[in-house]
């Protein structure tokens, strides 16, 4: 394991992304035309603090369980949480919040499950960490750390933030496989 940002590093990347996005709320229109939302879990997390710092009133959590494609391959009882997104989000300047992009799929359920709760003007997508490597024409507008460039296979990203985790960190560690019994 190593660690890729410790908490200090952390906290500078979402002030770093904050700053983006606050840029563009001044770019396109008024506070009240944007809505920061998200994806269960750590995005929620890191779309809470965001908020705090850009003083955002509108913010929510968008579980997206049930759009994954890869429902079948997470488990025969996958748990489904609830989406809390307590305002209507039609014509909104949504930034959709997560903490790791990779292939993009989290991306495409998550803005199908947007699409079902309503219209908005404009997603824009904000990553704590963009690891590269789409499987889709998915690319952030925002992003805290650039590892695109960095191979990571075989690795695994993980980004722990609290309250969810014990500290806030970013590492990469080997992906462990299951041993098969003979």
């Amino acid at each position: 394991m190593r660690v890729l940002a410790d908490e200090s590093k952390v906290s500078q990347l979402i002030d770093d992304m904050a700053a983006a996005i606050a840029k563009d709320m001044a770019d396109v229109g008024s506070p009240n035309q944007w809505a920061l939302v998200g994806v269960r879990s750590r995005g929620d997390d890191l779309a809470r603090r965001l908020a705090a710092k850009l003083e955002a009133d509108r913010v929510g959590t968008l579980d997206i369980t049930l759009y994954r494609d890869d429902l079948s391959e997470i488990g025969s009882q996958p748990v489904v949480r609830t989406t809390e997104i307590p305002f209507a989000i039609d014509g909104l300047h949504i930034v959709l919040i997560d903490d790791v992009l990779m292939t993009g799929r989290s991306t495409r359920a998550a803005m199908d499950s947007l699409m079902d709760l309503g219209r908005p003007r404009r997603i824009w997508l904000s990553v704590l960490v963009d690891r590269g490597g789409r499987e889709l024409p998915i690319a952030p507008d925002h992003v805290g750390l650039d590892l695109s460039d960095q191979p990571t296979e075989g690795e695994l990203v993980e980004v722990h933030l609290a309250p969810t985790d014990e500290r806030d960190e970013v590492i990469v560690r080997p992906v462990e496989h299951e041993v098969e019994a003979s």
